[in-house]
């Protein structure tokens, strides 16, 4: 073998090693134990979006955006209630844990309220923080759909699938007050 032909080392498999991350002591163990801990992040984060909703429907000055947040709201508080259901047919104790990336995405939204005036910009600015807030949703219910069904929690699946087209919905909605009303506005 020629100086050139020298076989090329294997870095990937140590720096692989180097990646692993250890389990928290309270690490769930089982399917049942992370479909438990995700349902516990999305009541968290829809609680927090019950908050939230309010300042942004507030903040927008297209009527029809202001609309669809505030019937969004009151959607989300059926949400909440459902999640109640869910956590009683399932024979767990209703309890929020705090979700990082709702947190995230709501300082997110908050950030994008601070650096657009208002207006049509920050009405766009309101909706893409709002959409990325329901695709989070929409990955969320799906994945929670997945596991319960995987679980044979039938019951609580109808319910996390109901919760799952009203969030899609949403996305819908404000997509399209986006493609025909405000970022027109806000191009002009």
């Amino acid at each position: 073998m020629k100086n050139s032909e020298k076989p090329i080392q294997n870095k990937t498999a140590k720096s692989n090693k180097d990646k692993i991350v250890a389990p928290a002591k309270d690490a769930a163990t089982e399917l049942r134990k992370l479909f438990l801990d995700s349902l516990q992040d999305i009541y968290w984060a829809e609680n927090a979006l019950v908050s939230a909703l309010p300042k942004m429907a507030a903040n927008a000055s297209s009527a029809g955006l202001s609309s669809i947040i505030l019937e969004h709201l009151a959607v989300t508080e059926n949400q909440v209630a459902r999640l109640d259901q869910v956590f009683e047919l399932i024979g767990e104790k209703t309890q929020g844990k705090k979700c990082e990336a709702m947190a995230g995405l709501l300082k997110e939204g908050d950030n994008v309220l601070l650096e657009t005036t208002p207006g049509a910009i920050r009405d766009a600015g309101i909706i893409a923080a709002s959409q990325k807030i329901e695709h989070y949703e929409i990955a969320s219910y799906g994945t929670l759909c997945a596991f319960a069904k995987t679980l044979g929690e039938n019951d609580a699946a109808k319910l996390l699938t109901q919760t799952l087209a009203e969030e899609k919905e949403a996305d819908c909605l404000l997509n399209d007050i986006a493609l025909n009303i405000v970022n027109i506005t806000a191009a002009e």
